[in-house]
């Protein structure tokens, strides 16, 4: 199984989110988005991937801000440990005290970001801010790992429409071979639902990441809880 290292408790669970795909009209997609990122939290959900590509450095900015400040509040009252990654953007994730960033292939390199963080230990020291990256071949995977990343996700592991530009699925089976030889946290990512996460989990991930999955879900605390049993 791939290694968590100084990551939380398994199995990872991770929100990306994807406003446009709430059940709302659009002047309301920003208000409702916060509502499930504060849901999500409250569920017990490890982290919440902020992947609005669309938002405007300011506005990524201004709804990171709010969600940090979200997220504090309802882990202070509930003993929860989510946090908050912003996608790709480095600046906004540091200048906002998100928990991390998640690089995509047109990223700044891992290993400019990693040799970076290490040598800001006030940023990066005990865990607080992690840097994770989206794989889809095995050689993308361990040179992800060898340059320093915390943890990637590898997909798209199933069919769906939001990783179909990435190809045909991966399959389960790649995704066990992509675990095996890596000694960071893997999260499987692309038409996970909650019939097939446990596979991913047998596979050796160490969670699962989704849209859908915990965006539509009507209850995301039954969610998560059928979610933690089903990994072994």
């Amino acid at each position: 199984m791939s290694h968590p290292g100084k990551l939380p408790r398994l199995p990872i669970l991770c929100y990306v989110t994807d406003r446009k795909g709430l059940a709302c009209a659009d002047d309301y997609q920003i208000e409702a988005l916060h509502k499930r990122v504060g849901a999500a939290a409250a569920a017990g959900i490890d982290w919440i991937h902020i992947r609005e590509k669309d938002f405007s450095g300011q506005q990524l900015s201004s709804f990171t801000r709010a969600a940090c400040a979200q997220i504090k509040q309802i882990n202070e009252r509930n003993g929860e440990q989510t946090r908050i990654v912003v996608n790709d953007r480095l600046d906004v994730a540091l200048s906002e005290n998100a928990g991390g960033v998640h690089l995509g292939e047109n990223a700044l390199p891992v290993h400019e970001v990693c040799n970076w963080l290490a040598a800001r230990p006030d940023v990066a020291a005990g865990g607080k801010f992690i840097v994770g990256v989206s794989c889809h071949s095995a050689k993308a995977v361990a040179s992800a790992a060898r340059d320093g990343a915390d943890y990637i996700f590898f997909g798209p592991v199933f069919a769906t429409p939001s990783k179909a530009s990435f190809g045909a699925p991966q399959g389960v089976q790649r995704l066990a071979e992509v675990c095996s030889a890596v000694s960071i946290a893997v999260l499987a990512i692309g038409g996970v639902t909650l019939d097939n996460a446990s596979d991913c989990f047998a596979a050796g991930a160490a969670g699962i990441a989704a849209i859908r999955l915990f965006q539509d879900a009507e209850n995301l605390a039954v969610l998560v809880r059928e979610l933690r049993a089903g990994f072994r």
